[in-house]
């Protein structure tokens, strides 16, 4: 899979082995933007949490259920998505479980692209649902993801401590 997607030089493609370190350094860069103000600086960057985020891309690009994108600006990683079945999704369902945009990027049309992306791949895919759990505070991720036709998820209710919403997104059969 390689799209043309939005904005001068910006494809997504299918994420690679290759790509492991700099999907693992967008994702702490975007992850410690939307977390700024709600745990201190000192641990939004630490080598424990560049660590785990490596971890996490390793195993998704390693894991045979799991579709990981890269848009790409110029040739240089801008953002990454990973889709898979949900275990928590009804049959024919599928779980966006991260989509992360870096910050020197945000609002040039990359996080649109990406999406696109997965929803093409959904179609083709026939799956019917997808669903995904955002940060209740990330207000600007949920502003992205209701520009973009998600809904609140009415089979999952977040349980009063929970630090996170369900969303899904039903995919009209045939639409694209």
């Amino acid at each position: 899979m390689r799209n043309s997607a939005s904005g001068p030089g910006l494809t997504v493609r299918a994420a690679a082995p290759r790509d492991l370190d700099a999907l693992a350094a967008l994702h702490s860069g975007a992850r410690a933007r939307y977390f700024r103000g709600r745990l201190p600086d000192a641990l939004l960057d630490t080598p424990a949490e560049r660590a785990r985020s490596r971890e996490t891309w390793q195993q998704a690009l390693a894991c045979p259920e799991t579709t990981v994108l890269c848009a790409e600006r110029s040739g240089a990683p801008v953002g990454v998505a990973a889709y898979r079945p949900g275990k928590d999704v009804p049959p024919g369902g599928v779980e966006l479980s991260q989509l992360h945009v870096d910050p020197a990027h945000w609002r040039t049309g990359v996080g649109s692209a990406l999406h696109d992306a997965c929803v093409s791949a959904w179609h083709t895919a026939g799956h019917a649902t997808a669903r995904l759990q955002v940060y209740w505070h990330n207000r600007r991720a949920r502003d992205f993801y209701a520009r973009h036709g998600w809904r609140p998820d009415e089979g999952r209710r977040p349980a009063p401590d929970d630090t996170h919403i369900g969303l899904a997104l039903t995919l009209a059969p045939g639409a694209r």
